[in-house]
């Protein structure tokens, strides 16, 4: 069994394909229109065949509530995967990406937490290296 496709809820498709395409990177790998919302899915350009994230509308009511929450614990909805947090946090600045929780080592990753300008906090993590352990 394989992770197909995940879901973030977001408040605005529109703007969450330009923030996740044009500020995060991913590709645009569906766009069809469904209704008053969208079948809207993003891949990473390093996975292009790998799991497709939807940016999935946050239209439903129990997800706000949801999502509210965990904004105020500062709990990220979804963790993504980079090489080099220093230079990724560096380059999501330059875009003007705001930062909640700043690069900190956590166990056997370093990790940081950004806001994703659509209601949901994201972390993004960086495996150490045995050596660094």
């Amino acid at each position: 069994m394989k992770i197909y496709v995940t879901s973030v809820f977001v408040d605005d498709q529109d703007k969450a394909e330009k923030f996740y395409v044009d500020v995060l990177g991913f590709r645009l790998q569906n766009d069809i229109p469904l209704g008053e919302h969208r079948w809207l899915t993003v891949v990473s350009p390093e996975q292009p065949d790998g799991p497709e994230l939807l940016l999935e509308p946050s239209s439903h009511a129990a997800i706000p509530p949801y999502k509210n929450a965990l904004v105020a614990d500062g709990i990220p909805a979804h963790s993504f995967k980079v090489e080099d947090l220093d230079a990724e946090c560096k380059r999501l600045r330059g875009q003007g990406v705001k930062f909640t929780q700043e690069p900190v080592d956590a166990g056997s990753v370093r990790m940081a937490v950004f806001d994703d300008t659509c209601g949901n906090l994201i972390q993004i993590i960086e495996m150490k290296r045995e050596s660094q352990n």
